[in-house]
C-alpha cells in the first residue's frame, strides 16, 4: 500500500486526467501529467496512458536526477520536458495536453490577445513556441517561455501549464481554451474584430535613448517622467480617481521605490517600500517585466511576483495600471 503524499498526489493526477477528458481537453492517449513528489522524485503518467481513464499503475515514480523509473513501467516520452521544468522552475505540477481549440487557433495564428478582461487578467500574452516534432525536442525554449507565463502554447502540439497545484494549472488551460472559443464566436459576428481592448490614445511614446542600470533611481525616474506625459493614464486617472501609493521592490536588495499617485499623476517618488501596496520580485522577473515580456498583473496572479496588499483593490485601476506597466518597456535598461 502507498500512503501519505504519494497516495494523495496519485489520486490528484487521476482526478485531473478525468477532468481534462470530460472537458474535452485530452482525448485517447494524448497528453501527460506530473507532480513533484519530493526533492529527488516526481510522479508522471506512463507512456501510452489515457488521461481520461488512469489508474494507479499508470503513474510512474521517477528519480529526477537520473530519469530512471522506480519499476518496470515506462514514463511518458515527455519526461525530459517535465524533468527540466522541475529542475529550473518553482513548479509542483505540470499539465501537458492537446486542447482542440487551442491547437486549431495557434496552427493558423501566432498570438492571441484575450477579448475579455478576465482572460486578460489571468492569461496575459501567451508565449507560443514552435514545435515540429511529435515530442518536445527543444525543451529550453519552453523553459524560457514558462519564466514569463505559467502557460505556454506549443504550436501544433498543445499547451503546457505549470503551477503549485493541479487546480491552478488546469484553470489556466481551461481559461485559454475559453479565450480561443470567445475569439472564434466573436469573429462569427465581425470578421475583422480588434483584439486590443486597452489600445491607448497615444500609440507611440518618444522614449529616451539612454540605457539605465535596471532599478536605478535614473531608470525609475525616466519611467515616472513618461507616465506623467501619457494622455491615456492622465484621462483614466481622473475618471477612476487613481489616488494611491504603490511601491516596487527588488528582492534581496534595499532597492525600493514608492509611487504616490494623485488622480493619475505621480506626484512623488520615494526610496522606500512603505506603502499599502508593494510588489516584490527577483531580478530575473523584473527584467521580464521591464522588457515587456511579462504582464505584472498576470505575474502576481501566477505567483511570479508577490503582492503585499489586496489585488482586488488594485483591480479597479486595472486599465491605467496596465498602461503604466506597458510604459515600463519604453525605457531602455541594462
Amino acid at each position: 500500500m502507498i500512503f501519505g503524499r504519494e497516495a494523495r498526489l496519485k489520486k490528484e493526477i487521476i482526478l485531473t486526467g478525468s477532468r481534462l477528458y470530460r472537458a474535452g481537453l485530452a482525448v485517447a492517449k494524448s497528453g501527460n501529467l506530473s507532480a513533484r513528489l519530493d526533492k529527488e522524485h516526481i510522479l508522471i503518467t506512463a507512456t501510452g496512458a489515457a488521461l481520461g481513464n488512469l489508474n494507479l499503475k499508470d503513474i510512474v515514480k521517477v528519480n529526477l536526477a537520473t530519469s530512471n523509473p522506480c519499476g518496470k513501467i515506462l514514463p511518458s516520452s515527455e519526461l525530459p520536458l517535465h524533468s527540466l521544468i522541475y529542475k529550473n522552475l518553482e513548479a509542483d505540477v505540470v499539465i501537458h495536453c492537446h486542447p482542440p481549440l487551442i491547437n486549431g487557433y495557434f496552427s493558423v495564428a501566432d498570438s492571441l490577445k484575450p477579448l475579455t478582461f478576465e482572460s486578460k487578467f489571468y492569461l496575459g500574452d501567451i508565449p507560443v513556441v514552435a514545435q515540429d516534432t511529435p515530442t518536445v525536442t527543444r525543451p529550453k525554449e519552453v523553459i524560457d517561455a514558462l519564466k514569463a507565463n505559467n502557460l505556454v502554447v506549443l504550436k501544433n502540439h498543445g499547451a503546457v501549464a505549470i503551477g503549485k497545484n493541479f487546480s491552478d494549472a488546469l484553470s489556466l488551460t481551461e481559461a485559454l481554451e475559453e479565450a480561443v472559443r470567445t475569439v472564434a464566436v466573436a469573429r462569427l459576428f465581425k470578421q475583422d474584430i480588434l483584439d486590443d481592448l486597452n489600445k491607448p490614445l497615444k500609440e507611440v511614446l518618444a522614449g529616451p535613448n539612454i540605457a539605465y542600470p535596471m532599478f536605478s533611481r535614473e531608470h525609475i525616474q525616466a519611467i515616472v517622467d513618461l507616465v506623467n506625459k501619457d494622455e491615456f493614464i492622465a484621462q483614466k486617472g481622473r475618471e477612476l480617481d487613481l489616488t494611491v501609493q504603490l511601491a516596487v521592490n527588488l528582492d534581496a536588495t534595499d532597492k525600493a521605490y514608492r509611487f504616490t499617485f494623485e488622480k493619475g499623476k505621480i506626484t512623488k517618488l520615494d526610496n522606500t517600500n512603505d506603502a499599502p501596496f508593494v510588489i516584490y520580485a527577483p531580478r530575473e522577473v523584473w527584467e521580464l517585466v521591464f522588457s515587456g515580456k511579462l504582464d505584472s498583473f498576470v505575474a502576481v496572479t501566477q505567483g511570479k511576483m508577490k503582492l503585499q496588499g489586496q489585488l482586488g483593490q488594485l483591480s479597479k485601476w486595472y486599465v491605467p495600471f496596465t498602461r503604466l506597466f506597458a510604459i515600463f518597456k519604453e525605457v531602455p535598461f541594462k
